[in-house]
């Protein structure tokens, strides 16, 4: 980290609510951001304990919103269905449409899966006074802030499926409990990835140094 300059050692910090590079960063810390009046803070205030907090309450919620029904199915001659998210996996591979099959297992299971794992190792990685590989650990986090907005896909397939596939007294397709319990999955991984401050990763790193 030698000849590096910090914004810190300059005491500048960006409001991240408009972006102004405001100067004096703890003497403002109090008053807030003169252009908007956000509060200024150097770093995310408790960004690991938040993140894990969110981390754990999603990893909880992805069980119910793999084993209950995410939609249930019913037509005039074929009875009641329901589904849950990997047996609609199944069935769509099964019934030959492997392109969709797909594009939900990755949707619904890899990507939650990937982001939930990257950010516990984000948070860890800034908590420990050995740093990982904080390179690599940047790009993770580039990565998660990427796609992890695509986990929401299977929501709207699903909601889709529900205005395409109503016709009445012929047949229905009505969400499940299961839906709700993985839109808050994704909804709170986007929250954990949002509370983690990846400049932790860089802070590990010079207090290694």
């Amino acid at each position: 980290m030698t000849g590096i300059v910090r914004a810190r050692d300059l005491h500048l910090v960006a409001c991240t609510a408009c972006g102004l590079l405001c100067r004096g960063a703890h003497d403002r810390a109090a008053h807030g951001c003169p252009r908007c009046g956000a509060r200024l803070h150097v770093r995310k205030p408790d960004s690991i304990g938040r993140t894990w907090a969110l981390l754990i309450a999603s990893v909880i919620l992805y069980v119910p919103a793999n084993v209950l029904p995410v939609m249930h199915t019913g037509a005039l001659f074929a009875g009641r269905e329901t589904h849950t998210i990997l047996g609609g996996i199944v069935e769509l591979w099964n019934t030959g449409s492997w392109d969709l099959a797909l594009i939900v297992f990755v949707a619904s299971v890899v990507v939650p899966i990937l982001k939930m794992i990257g950010l516990s190792l984000l948070a860890l990685s800034a908590r420990q006074k050995t740093p990982w590989r904080p390179r690599q650990c940047a790009t993770l986090y580039r990565m998660i802030e990427a796609v992890g907005h695509w986990s929401m896909l299977d929501v709207f397939v699903v909601a889709l499926l529900v205005a395409l596939v109503d016709f009445g007294n012929l047949a229905e397709v009505l969400p499940g409990p299961g839906i709700v319990a993985f839109g808050a999955v994704v909804v709170l991984t986007m929250l954990a990835s949002a509370s983690f401050d990846p400049r932790l990763i860089w802070d590990a790193q010079e207090r290694h140094g």
